[in-house]
C-alpha cells in the first residue's frame, strides 16, 4: 500500500522536535506514552503493551480462580455436562486422540523454532526463540507449582472445581492445569511466531482430546491458556523483546518502491527518521506507526473516552494502516482548507505491524524553541489565522501544544501533528481547540497578548464561547503539567503587557457561575487578582466581552470518585456477602428477628448523633451560626460521604457552610481544624477510659482489648517514623502541619476567651462518640447478644478511625470488616452475631440517612447555605 503525492502550492510542512530518547511518542496532545528504551544488553525494548497484557492476564487468572471457588454450582454443572457428553466417545478413540494431540503439541514448538531459525533474520529469530524457551520454562514451573498447591494446600472446594477423578478407575485426580498447554502457548506467544492457524488448531484439538478422555476440566483448560499467555508477556516485559522496528535499509527500500529517491536514513528520535534524497530532491521526515505504539496508548485513550465528552473516538485498537490513513486524511483536509502544514510525500506499509508516513522536510523551530523576543504579535496573529482556517472547515486539531506549532525561516507558522485530528468535528471540540490554543500561547506570551491576538483574528464571539471550556481537564496533559510548574509570578512579557494594557481582573468564582464579578459595573478595585494563568485569561476575555458565558461546561462523563464508590461497594460486598450466608448462623435471620425496642433505641441514638455533631461543630466557631443549618449540614454529610472517603466529605461540607455564612476561608478552615484536633484528643481519652473500665468488669481484662489498640497506635507510630525518615516525605508532612501552627492554634486561643462556646463544642464531640457507641450497643442487643457497653465502646472507638481513614466512600468494606473482627475479639461475639450487629448499625448510620441527607443537602443549596 503506497500513496505518492506531488508538490502543490500553498506552503510546505515542517518537522517536529524529537522526543526524549527511549520514549514512545504518539502524535497527539498526550505527549510521551512511557518507557520504551533499550534494555541493558542492547537490541531489546520494553513494550508497555507487554505490561498491560501481563496485568490483564493476572486479572484473568484471579477471576478464573475466584469463579471456580465461588461459582461452584455453575462450574460443576458445566464440568458434569461435558463429562456426560464425552461418555459417548469410545474410550480407545479418546485415548488415541489424546496421544496424537499430545505428540503434536510437543512437536509444534520444535517446528516453529526451526522455521524461524532458518529464515532470513536469524539473529532476531534466535533472540525470540530464546524468549519463547524462557517463557515456556516459566509457564511449566507455575503449572507444576499450582499442581502441588492443589494437592495439599488449596481449599477443597477449589480443588474440586479445577480437577475431576481420573477415568478408568485410576486413583487420583486430573491436573489443575491441563497437560502442556501453558508452556506451549507461552513459547508460541513469546517467540513472536507469525503462524496462527496451525498452532491454534493443534491447541484446540489437544484441549478437546483432554475433555473427551476425562483428563481435563473446562476450568483447567482455561487456566492453562491464561497461564501460558500471561507468562509469555511477563517474560517479554522483564527481559524486553527484540526491537521490531524496521532497519534503515527496509525504510529506504519501501520509499524507493513508492517512487521516491532516498539515499541516507538517519534516526532523529523514537520512530522518527530524516531521509536524504538524490538529485536535489527535498529531504523527508519519516514517522513510523507500529502496532506496539498504538496498543500502548489503548488504555489511556479508552479511559479518556469513557471519562470525557470531548475525548477522541476510540481508535485505540486501530491497525497502523488505519492510523496512517486517518492522519493522512486529516492532513489532506487541512491542506485543502489552506492551512500551512507539512506535505505528505508518501505513505507505505512495512509488513503487518508497521506503516510509515513521509513528510517533506522544512527547516524550522517549534514554539517552545523560540526566544521570547522572537514571538511577536504578527507571529501570534499568523498562528491564530491558521487555526481560523481549521475552524472554518470544522477540522479539529486536538493537539495544539508548542511542539505542533512550527515556525519556518521566514517566520510563517505551520501546524503539524494531525494524528488525533477530526473532520466534521462538533462545536464543543472546536471550542476546546480555541481554549487549548489560548493557554498554549499564554504560557509563552502572557494572557493579555494571547487573548488580544485571538480576538483580533477570530473575533470576540468565538473566543468568548470557548471560555466555559477553559478548565484543566479540557487541556492536554503536557499543558496541565506546564500550568502546575508555572510560578506564581507571571512572565516578563505578561508583566510588560499588563503595564501597557491595565485591565480589571475578576475573582476565581467566576469560573463556575454567573456572579456579580462578571458584571461590567463591578469596580476593578473590588475584584481580587487572578490566582493562575487560566484566571488571567478569563479576566482578559471578560474585559473585552463582559457578557461572555463563564459557567464551566461539564466535560466529565465519569469521575474517578464514582469508580471509587463502586470499588468500595465491591469490597463491602466481598467482605460481607459471604458472611451473610454462613452455615453456622444466618445474620439475615438474626436481623429479621431483631428486638423492636432495642432497634428503636438504636434509631434514636443514630438520629441524636447528628444533633450532637452539630453541637461539636458550632462550639468551635467563635462567630454566630444558624444552629438549624448546622444540624442539616451534619445530616447532609450522610449523603456526601457516599461519594467521598470517610472523613473528607464532612470536613469539606462544614468548611463550605462557614464560607457561605460569611466567614473567610482561612478562619473557616481553622475552625474546622480546631474541631478535628480537639476531637482527636477527646477520642483518645475516651478510648483510654473505656479500656480501663473494660479491665474493671468481672472477668474482664484490659489486656483483651490492648492488642487492637496497641496495634493501631504502633502502626501509626511506625508510619510517622517512616515518613520522618524520608526527607521528601518529612518536608511534605511539615508543609501539611504548617497550617496547624499558623491558623489552628491562634483560633484555639481565641476560643479560650469564650468558655461557654468551648464547653458546647467539647460536650458535642464527646456525645457524638457516645451516641454512635450506644447505637452499636443497641444493635447488638437487638439481635440477642449481650456484650458489655465498655467492650462495644472500645470496638467503636478503635474501628471508626480506620473507617474514616479508608479511601472508600463511608469506609465501605474496610470499617465493616474491622468492626466485625473487633466485636469477635474484644466483645467475645460469634461471627454470625457480630455480622448481624454491624449490618444493623451500618444500615442505621450509613444507608438509612442517605435519602434524608440528600433532602437536607438540596434544602441547604436552595437557601444558598452551601
Amino acid at each position: 500500500m503506497a500513496i505518492v503525492t506531488g508538490r502543490t502550492d500553498g506552503g510546505t510542512g515542517g518537522g517536529e522536535t524529537a522526543g526524549a530518547p527511549g520514549q514512545i511518542r504518539v502524535h497527539g496532545p498526550r505527549g510521551p506514552r512511557g518507557p520504551r528504551g533499550p534494555v541493558a544488553g542492547s537490541g531489546r525494548i520494553r513494550q508497555p503493551v507487554a505490561l498491560i497484557r501481563l496485568l490483564t492476564g493476572l486479572f484473568g487468572i484471579a477471576l478464573a480462580l475466584l469463579l471456580a471457588d465461588y461459582a461452584r454450582a455453575t462450574t460443576g454443572g458445566v464440568a458434569a455436562d461435558v463429562a456426560e457428553a464425552t461418555e459417548l466417545v469410545p474410550r480407545p478413540l479418546a485415548g488415541l486422540a489424546g496421544g496424537l494431540t499430545t505428540a503434536a503439541v510437543l512437536l509444534l514448538p520444535v517446528g516453529l523454532a526451526a522455521r524461524r531459525l532458518l529464515g532470513p533474520d536469524r539473529r532476531r529469530a534466535l533472540q525470540q526463540v530464546s524468549d519463547g524457551l524462557l517463557a515456556a520454562v516459566l509457564a511449566y514451573g507455575v503449572s507444576l507449582a499450582l499442581d502441588l498447591w492443589a494437592d495439599g494446600l488449596a481449599p477443597a472446594s477449589l480443588t474440586a472445581a479445577l480437577t475431576q477423578p481420573l477415568p478408568g478407575g485410576h486413583l487420583g485426580h486430573s491436573e489443575p492445569v491441563y497437560g502442556y498447554l501453558a508452556p506451549v502457548l507461552a513459547f508460541i506467544t513469546a517467540s513472536g511466531s507469525r503462524e496462527r492457524r496451525v498452532p491454534r488448531a493443534v491447541l484446540a484439538l489437544s484441549g478437546l482430546a483432554g475433555l473427551a478422555g476425562g483428563y481435563a476440566t473446562p476450568t483447567a483448560l482455561l487456566l492453562g491458556l491464561l497461564l501460558g499467555w500471561t507468562a509469555a508477556h511477563g517474560v517479554l516485559y522483564a527481559v524486553g523483546s527484540p526491537d521490531p522496528r524496521p532497519r534503515p535499509a527496509e525504510i529506504r527500500r519501501s520509499l524507493r518502491e513508492s517512487g521516491l529517491r532516498p539515499t541516507d536514513v538517519h534516526p532523529t528520535g523514537p520512530d522518527r527518521y530524516r531521509v536524504h534524497q538524490a538529485d536535489g530532491h527535498p529531504d523527508l521526515d519519516v514517522q513510523l506507526l507500529d502496532r506496539q505504539a498504538v496498543t500502548a496508548a489503548a488504555v489511556h485513550r479508552a479511559w479518556r473516552r469513557l471519562r470525557l465528552r470531548t475525548a477522541p473516538h476510540p481508535r485505540a485498537l486501530r491497525s497502523p494502516r488505519t492510523g496512517l490513513e486517518h492522519e493522512a486524511l486529516v492532513s489532506y483536509a487541512a491542506i485543502a482548507a489552506g492551512v500551512r502544514t507539512r506535505r505528505i510525500a508518501a505513505t507505505a506499509g512495512l509488513g503487518q505491524d508497521t506503516a510509515l508516513i513521509a513528510y517533506e522536510h522544512l527547516a524550522g523551530r517549534t514554539l517552545d524553541e523560540l526566544a521570547d523576543e522572537e514571538i511577536t504579535d504578527a507571529l501570534l496573529t499568523d498562528a491564530w489565522r491558521q487555526l481560523a482556517l481549521l475552524q472554518r472547515r470544522e477540522i479539529a486539531h486536538r493537539a495544539l501544544v508548542p511542539s505542533a506549532l512550527l515556525v519556518d525561516d521566514a517566520g510563517a507558522v505551520h501546524l503539524t501533528d494531525f494524528a488525533d485530528g477530526d473532520i466534521a468535528a462538533s462545536e464543543l471540540v472546536l471550542r476546546c481547540d480555541i481554549a487549548q490554543f489560548l493557554t498554549t500561547l499564554a504560557l509563552r506570551t502572557g494572557a493579555a497578548r494571547s487573548v488580544r491576538t485571538a480576538v483580533t483574528t477570530l473575533g470576540p464571539d468565538p473566543v468568548a464561547a470557548a471560555l466555559p471550556l477553559l478548565q484543566p481537564i479540557a487541556l492536554a496533559p503536557t499543558t496541565r503539567h506546564s500550568l502546575k510548574r508555572r510560578t506564581a509570578a507571571p512572565p516578563a512579557t505578561e508583566r510588560a503587557a499588563s503595564r501597557r494594557n491595565p485591565a480589571p481582573v475578576l475573582p476565581r468564582q467566576a469560573t463556575t457561575a454567573q456572579s456579580p464579578a462578571a458584571d461590567p459595573t463591578t469596580p476593578a478595585e473590588a475584584a481580587a487578582p487572578p490566582t493562575d494563568l487560566l484566571d488571567a485569561i478569563r479576566a482578559e476575555v471578560l474585559r473585552m466581552r463582559p457578557q461572555a458565558p463563564v459557567r464551566a461546561v461539564k466535560l466529565e462523563r465519569l469521575r474517578p470518585r464514582t469508580l471509587l464508590a463502586v470499588a468500595g461497594g465491591v469490597v463491602a460486598g466481598w467482605l460481607l456477602i459471604p458472611q451473610l450466608f454462613s452455615a453456622e448462623q444466618n445474620p439475615i435471620a438474626a436481623v429479621a428477628d431483631a428486638d423492636p425496642v432495642w432497634l428503636l433505641l438504636a434509631l434514636v441514638a443514630a438520629a441524636a448523633s447528628h444533633v450532637t455533631a452539630a453541637m461539636g461543630f458550632v462550639g468551635f466557631v467563635p462567630e454566630r451560626l444558624d444552629f438549624r443549618n448546622a444540624v442539616f449540614a451534619q445530616v447532609a454529610g450522610s449523603f456526601v460521604k457516599l461519594v467521598s472517603p470517610g472523613g473528607v466529605g464532612g470536613v469539606a461540607l462544614n468548611t463550605r457552610l462557614l464560607q457561605q455564612s460569611g466567614i473567610p476561608t482561612a478562619q473557616a478552615l481553622s475552625s474546622v481544624g480546631v474541631g478535628q484536633l480537639i476531637g482527636l484528643v477527646l477520642h483518645l481519652l475516651q478510648l483510654g477510659a473505656f479500656v480501663y473500665l473494660l479491665g474493671q468488669e468481672p472477668g474482664g481484662s484490659e489486656l483483651d482489648a490492648l492488642p487492637a489498640v496497641a496495634g493501631g497506635l504502633a502502626g501509626a507510630a511506625v508510619l510517622l517514623a517512616a515518613v520522618s525518615a524520608v526527607p521528601p516525605a518529612r518536608r511534605w508532612l511539615a508543609a501539611r502541619l504548617r497550617p496547624l501552627t499558623a491558623e489552628v492554634l491562634p483560633r484555639l486561643l481565641e476560643l479560650l476567651r469564650n468558655p461557654g462556646r468551648l464547653t458546647v463544642g467539647i460536650t458535642g464531640q464527646l456525645l457524638v462518640s457516645m451516641c454512635l457507641t450506644t447505637c452499636l450497643y443497641c444493635c447488638a442487643r437487638a439481635v440477642g447478644r449481650e456484650p458489655s457497653f465498655a467492650a462495644v465502646a472500645v470496638v467503636f472507638l478503635t474501628g471508626s478511625p480506620v473507617g474514616n481513614a479508608a479511601p472508600t466512600p463511608g469506609g465501605a468494606g474496610v470499617m465493616d470488616g474491622v468492626l466485625v473482627g473487633l466485636l469477635q475479639s474484644a466483645a467475645s461475639m460469634e461471627e454470625g452475631g457480630a455480622v448481624a450487629a454491624v449490618v444493623l448499625y451500618r444500615s442505621l448510620t450509613l444507608i438509612l440517612p442517605v435519602l434524608p441527607g440528600w433532602a437536607a443537602f438540596a434544602w441547604l443549596q436552595r437557601r444558598r447555605a452551601l
